[in-house]
C-alpha cells in the first residue's frame, strides 16, 4: 500500500470496506493489489473517469516505487499519455505504428500517421 502512495490516507481504516473509500483511493488500491506480488510489468487498461484520475495514480506510483516498474497504461487520451509516459506507442488497428521517447514522439514523430493522428487529421 505504501508504494502505490495508499497507506498514509487508509492506515487507520484499515477494517473499513474498500467502498468507503474515494474513487482515486479504490483505484490505487486495485495498483496496491496488483503490485503485491511483484511482477515485472504491470498494464493498466482503464478510460478515465470524472471521480478517478489515473494518471496522477499512476504517476504517483511509479515515483514511489522501491524498485524500478514498467506501468504500461494503454489510453485513448494524447493529453494523459504526454503527462505520465517515459514512452508512448501508438498503435492502429492492432499494429505498432510508432514507438519512442514520448516528447520525441510528440513534437517530432518519424511516420506520416502518427503525425496525422497527433495533430487531429485523422482518428
Amino acid at each position: 500500500m505504501r508504494r502505490a502512495a495508499l497507506w498514509e490516507e487508509v492506515k487507520d481504516r484499515l477494517r473499513q470496506s474498500a467502498l468507503a473509500l474515494s474513487g482515486g483511493q479504490q483505484q490505487r488500491l486495485c495498483v496496491a493489489r496488483a503490485l503485491a506480488p511483484e511482477p515485472k510489468c504491470c498494464c493498466s487498461m482503464s478510460r478515465p473517469r470524472p471521480s478517478t484520475r489515473p494518471a496522477r495514480t499512476h504517476r504517483r506510483v511509479a515515483s514511489r516505487a522501491e524498485d524500478p516498474h514498467t506501468i504500461v497504461i494503454v489510453t485513448h487520451n494524447l493529453q494523459q499519455a504526454a503527462r505520465v509516459s517515459d514512452y508512448t506507442g501508438f498503435f492502429y488497428l492492432g499494429e505498432l505504428v510508432e514507438l519512442g521517447r514520448t516528447e520525441e514522439l510528440f513534437t517530432k514523430p518519424t511516420k506520416h500517421q502518427t503525425e496525422a493522428y497527433i495533430t487531429g487529421r485523422f482518428g
